[in-house]
Order: structure tokens, then sequence, then C-alpha cells
């Protein structure tokens, strides 16, 4: 479907959500995850990069990554899930109009059909992996303990409004554990003070995001602070003690409410904090 710019992106029927709905799907993916986590930079230094990719839709995100990288020489292996091919399925029937997809049609036809795309491109080997499965519940399987831990995290699920079960502490809690010393950096479209409760309360360090499309600013979480560029302060978390809509959800129902004196404690006891003399 065409958005309001003219240019083109993917709906989704079931949840009525249109994917990168302002500014259309490659623009966004390269503000929120290539320029943001100076990907380029990172893999001309290391030479690699593992990355998890939650929530593949239309393959928008990843690929905006691997024309980044496709003038430099490494290896770049990404594990990408979604319970359904669907979207992956129309990026490919309609490329032409979508324009991100161009050039890569081979890649995604193999990954649409073998679940795996296994190629070289000039000194950029790509080892791409599709996982279609429910998320929420496979990362908490023992199977997810051997999935490559992850430099950086595409995540892009749906609202928490029409995908509760992606947003939960439980579901955070697990990726934190499983990510565990390795340094990784997530950013997603979303600034809720909710999301951002969750993420302290998972472990992660927090900071403010770029802006895209019609936000001002997004969110990145990370295992260090050295990740990011712009932390919550302490003017965040007392806007946080004071919202009606901060406390994590724990089941996959959603609902807003204002932080416990537990979430509260855990907030103000994160070493973000602390060393902000809270």
């Amino acid at each position: 479907m065409p958005l309001p710019s003219g240019v083109w992106s993917i709906q989704d029927q079931d949840s009525g959500e249109t994917f990168h709905p302002v500014i259309g799907p490659a623009a966004e993916a390269e503000a929120l995850y290539v320029r943001q986590l100076r990907l380029e930079q990172r893999f001309q230094e290391e030479g690699e990069l593992t990355l998890w990719d939650v929530g593949l839709g239309g393959a928008a995100n990843p690929i905006a990554v691997l024309r980044a990288l496709s003038n430099k020489r490494g290896r770049v292996r990404i594990l990408s899930f979604d319970r359904t091919d669907e979207p992956l399925k129309c990026a490919l029937e309609h490329a032409e109009p979508l324009v991100y997809p161009r050039g890569w049609e081979a890649v995604l036809k193999a990954l649409f059909e073998d679940r795996r795309a296994r190629v070289r491109r000039q000194g950029l080997e790509i080892d791409w992996t599709f996982e279609q499965v429910d998320f929420s519940s496979a990362i908490h399987r023992v199977m997810a303990e051997a999935w490559d831990k992850p430099g950086a995290i595409l995540f892009d699920a749906f609202s928490p409004a029409r995908n509760p079960e992606m947003w939960t502490l439980p579901l955070f809690n697990r990726m934190r554990e499983l990510v565990g010393k390795t340094p990784c950096a997530m950013p997603t479209y979303s600034r809720s003070t909710m999301l951002r409760a969750t993420w302290l309360c998972a472990g992660f360090w927090v900071g403010r995001g770029c802006a895209t499309g019609e936000k001002e600013e997004t969110t990145v979480a990370a295992t260090s602070p050295a990740l990011l560029d712009e932390l919550l302060d302490r003017s965040w978390l007392e806007r946080c003690r004071r919202s009606t809509s901060a406390e994590p959800m724990v089941e996959p129902v959603y609902r807003q409410r204002p932080l416990s004196a537990e979430s509260m404690n855990r907030l103000a006891s994160h070493p973000q904090f602390l060393e902000q003399n809270i």
C-alpha cells in the first residue's frame, strides 16, 4: 500500500497495522538501526556481526543492514524470527513498488523457500536463517540457548496493544539472560514509559533513541552504558514515578498501571540511576 509520502509499505490484514507507516521501510530501518547503532563502523572494526531480527515482517530491517555493509568484507549472521512468512512473501511479490527488496530477491527467495540463505556478495559473507516461530514462546525453550549471541537486536514487534506477549517483563528478562555479557544494543520505535521501565527492570541500560518519522525520539537498550549516547536520567525516573502507565506487564494482557513499590525499588537501585546519585 502507498503511504502519504508516496513510499510503499506492507499492511498486516489481521492486525490492521502498517509496517514503517510514516517514512517507509528503508528510511526508518536505516535511521533506527543502521545509523543509530553505527553498524558500518562496528563491522569495519570487527569484521563480523550477529543480529537477532525480532519481527522479520517484509525483511526491510535486515535488508537495510545488508545494503549498508554490502561494500565491506566480513561475515554477517542474521537470525530472523516471525510467526508468519506472509509479509516476506508479499515483499518478494511486490519488490518493484516496495523498492527496498530490489537486488535482494534471490536472497529473500532462498530465505522464504529454504528458511536459510547462505551467499557471498563480493567480500560480504551472509548467513541468514528464518525461524518461523512465536518468539515469545520460543525464547523460553531450551533451544534458544543455542542461538548465536547477538551484537545487535532489531526489535520490531507490533505494538503492545496489538501484541502484548512481545512486550512482557519475563520475555525481556529471558533476552537479557541469553545475551549475557555480549556487548549488544537493541533499538525500537517506542518511547513509552512502560517499555523503558520494563527494559530497566530486565537489567538493560536504557537511553533515548533517534527521531524517526513523526516520533521525536525512540528508545535503545544495551548491555553496557558505553553503547548508548544519552542515558535516561533522574528527571525521567521522577516522571516514571508519577506516570499512570509505567508498570511492566508480567502477563501477556495489555493494561496500564502506575509503578508498584517493588518496581520503583528495582528502578531506583539500577546502576544507571545509582551512578547518578539517586
